[in-house]
């Protein structure tokens, strides 16, 4: 497996990752509800995730096994992850575990003391096991189940006073 900067032509392969990622290992979030699932996936569009990898403040990856994309992520300029997903087929691989680590990378190189991002209940204790801590109290939001913000500081980054 090697991660690597997303290129426009990813897109439509990425777009596939993410969408089965959502509808098959995301289930618990959108607790089978044909709405939400559809509102989930309004926006993970190949055009979408075109604009999303040309964005100079995104920072998107791939993890790859040749010409197979096997999970899509991306972190901003500012430490927010937005995407982590691994396909189906490559589940407890460590594709997202690899992905992550791309991004907190990038994120400290960037200059950032932390990450954040917002868990789904399914990604929750994948998250905290990365070494991610719960902000405040989960809230509800868009999915069924509810959702958390989490952080984490980066290594060799000092707390900030």
């Amino acid at each position: 497996m090697q991660i690597r900067a997303a290129r426009i032509e990813d897109a439509p392969q990425a777009c596939v990752v993410v969408r089965r990622s959502i509808t098959e290992l995301c289930l618990a979030d959108y607790q089978d509800d044909p709405a939400t699932l559809q509102k989930w996936l309004a926006n993970k569009t190949p055009a979408n995730l075109s604009l999303w990898i040309a964005k100079p403040d995104n920072h998107m990856f791939v993890a790859t096994d040749g010409d197979a994309i096997l999970g899509v992520a991306c972190v901003t300029s500012c430490g927010e992850v937005t995407l982590n997903y691994a396909s189906p087929d490559v589940r407890f691989r460590g594709v997202s575990k690899a992905l992550l680590q791309r991004l907190e990378a990038k994120a400290a190189e960037l200059g950032n003391e932390r990450c954040v991002l917002t868990s789904t209940g399914t990604a929750r204790l994948f998250y905290l096991s990365a070494g991610y801590e719960e902000q405040g109290l989960p809230t509800g939001g868009f999915f069924t189940n509810s959702s958390c913000r989490m952080a984490k500081r980066l290594r060799g980054t000092q707390p900030v006073t």
